[in-house]
């Protein structure tokens, strides 16, 4: 029986050959090394995902990502002028952690005056000395995913965020992840966020980079939430319509944990944003949300996992699509209760809004259940705008345009809402209307 010899791509063989070269440059001893050279050989085994595997049925990577961009090696030169997503935090104090083209900048960050109990550091520096809570951190709930696995092989910095046991952190941390330079990179980021046994913090997270450049972003955010810590995250993400975004959020809970997600999406021409949540402790709740704006030729997958594996589990999910032009939505979300995950209670509900003939949008809500004494459901609708709705609108003398972009503000803002700061709030439904006044 003659051996078949998977056919590799361009771009599956330009990042295989990178690592070659780049291997000893990375950050990181022994240990971290070998996480590296497993990554890249399971990635070299399978390449990268396509239509064949289940949860890339919808988004095609070997197809879409035709090229791999070379590998940046760090800032060139610091950017001058502020980023697109920094008007979300204008005149809100905050600890502003900085990114740029792979690399954690320092001299862009405010370090100085850091509040009682929060530490920050880069990640390379902690590779380099060992650091055994982020090396232990970095694998806390990753999937087998190709994804991630590229991630893990060329991490080359990123931010480590710790908050002291009990210690509320009173002001958002912003993580800012920047492309700067004018050829087109990848950059393969990670960011360690641990929160101490009854801590607390607010943390935004966000991607860009400049217009008429394709670059390429995967970044990993691990986000390990100690017993009775509550977290409160929101993600925008506002890179340029010829970008691709690849991003993977990895969450850890323990008992009584909390945590409460908002993500934005509204850029790239490829985006596929990953989120995978495990239950560690008893009596967790989460509760994530999501709004992503397309229109053109984008493509925007959203893939959820929560992994009930504790008692009393509660999770609530909430994503919201508005698609317009020939642009492509997916959400695909799953939750697991594993054997023994009894009184779990969890809530899942994916909706889209179709503006055109050509938009599409894919549901696929899953539920696998493995104990008895539980609650779930999972719901997905999509259609066009309410025409009695418009009508009502426009009889009161509300013009077209403007009648569509109330209805779709108000179908957007049940997801925003559940962002509890009320001016980070507020700033995200003013990028909302925003992108209804441009849609591209």
């Amino acid at each position: 029986m003659a051996n078949v010899i998977p056919v590799k791509t361009a771009a599956e063989t330009a990042l295989a050959d990178a690592f070659g070269r780049l291997r000893d440059r990375l950050p990181g001893a022994a240990g971290v090394r070998n996480l590296r050279d497993g990554a890249i050989e399971k990635f070299r085994e399978q390449g990268l995902p396509h239509r064949r595997i289940e949860e890339w049925k919808y988004t095609d990577l070997r197809n879409l990502m035709r090229e791999a961009n070379p590998i940046a090696n760090g800032p060139q030169s610091l950017p001058a002028d502020a980023g697109k997503v920094e008007a979300i935090l204008a005149g809100i104090d905050h600890v502003r952690l900085v990114v740029v083209d792979g690399s954690f900048s320092s001299a862009l960050s405010n370090l100085s005056a850091l509040p009682p109990g929060l530490r920050v550091t880069s990640l390379a520096e902690a590779l380099v000395r060992g650091d055994e809570a982020v090396i232990e951190a970095l694998g806390a709930g990753a999937p087998d995913n190709a994804v991630l696995d590229l991630n893990t092989a060329f991490m080359s910095d990123g931010v480590v965020v710790t908050v002291d046991a009990g210690v509320h952190v009173d002001i958002p941390v912003a993580i800012e992840t920047r492309h700067t330079t004018e050829a087109a990179q990848a950059t393969f980021t990670r960011s360690v966020v641990l929160l101490g046994a009854g801590a607390g913090l607010t943390l935004l997270d966000s991607y860009e980079s400049p217009d008429g450049i394709a670059h390429q972003t995967n970044a990993a955010l691990v986000l390990k939430i100690g017993d009775g810590a509550q977290m409160h995250r929101i993600s925008a993400q506002a890179q340029a319509i010829e970008a691709q975004q690849l991003s993977s959020l990895l969450v850890t809970l323990g008992k009584d944990a909390s945590l409460q997600s908002f993500a934005l999406e509204a850029g790239s021409a490829l985006t596929r944003n990953q989120l995978f949540v495990t239950y560690a402790g008893d009596n967790a709740k989460a509760l994530i949300a999501g709004a992503t704006l397309l229109a053109g030729e984008r493509h925007a997958d959203t893939t959820l996992v929560i992994d009930h594996t504790a008692l009393g589990g509660e999770s609530r999910e909430l994503f919201k699509a508005v698609v317009d032009g020939d642009a492509r939505s997916i959400f695909q979300g799953k939750v697991i209760v594993r054997p023994g995950a009894q009184k779990t209670d969890g809530r899942m509900m994916s909706q889209s809004l179709l503006l055109s003939e050509g938009a599409e949008a894919n549901a696929k809500p899953e539920l696998e259940i493995f104990a008895d004494d539980v609650q779930c459901a999972h719901g997905a609708t999509c259609g066009a705008l309410d025409e009695d709705l418009l009508f009502y609108c426009k009889a009161r003398g509300i013009p077209q345009e403007e009648a569509e972009a109330i209805l779709v503000q108000a179908f957007v803002g049940e997801a925003v809402e559940t962002v509890e700061h009320e001016a980070l709030r507020e700033r995200l439904l003013a990028v909302t209307e925003g992108w209804l006044n441009v849609r591209v």
